[in-house]
Parts: C-alpha cells; sequence; structure tokens
C-alpha cells in the first residue's frame, strides 16, 4: 500500500523516519511494536510504518516486556557474525525488549532506552 508523499510530513516511519538517539549505544530511541498484554503479534509493514497484524500470540510466546526496534539499524551479515549461533540475517531492524517500572499497555510508541 503506498501514501502520497505529504504523508511522511507528518507521520515519520518508525524503522527509518525516526532518530536513534543522541547518545547511541547508551541510550536509544525504542518504537514499541508489542507489549506483554497484547494477544496479537504486530510488525511494522516497511512500506507504509503502520502496524499490521502479523498472527494471535501462543500464549507461551508472548513477550515478557516490552518489544519493539531500534530505528536506522539493520540486522544485516556484519550482525549475523557477532552472534554465530543465530539461525541468520532477517533484514528487519534490530529488535529490543524495554523494562519499564510501570506497564505500558500501548504499542505504537516510542521510547527512550539504555
Amino acid at each position: 500500500m503506498a501514501f502520497p508523499n505529504p504523508f511522511y510530513r507528518w507521520r515519520p516511519h518508525p524503522w527509518h523516519g525516526l532518530e536513534i538517539g543522541e547518545k547511541p549505544p547508551e541510550i536509544v530511541h525504542s518504537y514499541i511494536e508489542i507489549t506483554p498484554f497484547d494477544l496479537v503479534k504486530y510488525e511494522v509493514d516497511k512500506g507504509t510504518g503502520y502496524l499490521r497484524v502479523d498472527r494471535p500470540q501462543q500464549t507461551s510466546s508472548q513477550p515478557p516486556t516490552l518489544f519493539g526496534l531500534i530505528p536506522r539499524t539493520y540486522c544485516g551479515n556484519r550482525v549475523n557474525d557477532l552472534c554465530p549461533a543465530s539461525e541468520g540475517v532477517d533484514g528487519d531492524p534490530l529488535d529490543i525488549f524495554v523494562v519499564s517500572e510501570r506497564p505500558i499497555t500501548r504499542a505504537a510508541l516510542w521510547v527512550d532506552s539504555r
């Protein structure tokens, strides 16, 4: 699904339109896709930047905390070389789990993370 160019003036794409943060890797901006309260797995649509329904969550696979991505990152071969036991590259932004002292029950937001 394509959106007209003016759309991006008001809503940045969470992967490449948002900043990574001013002090990476100590503090980064994290875009939250899923909360521990979500019974559905959402994934950022690479074309539009909207969250789309990926699949229902199995109760055993719900994330223990906020789950999302780090803007302007990419899981390619260089990242894969750092994790020899991994199953390979997925071409997605780097995943992040964010622990919060307060329950955050909404996705599609971004938070500063250490």
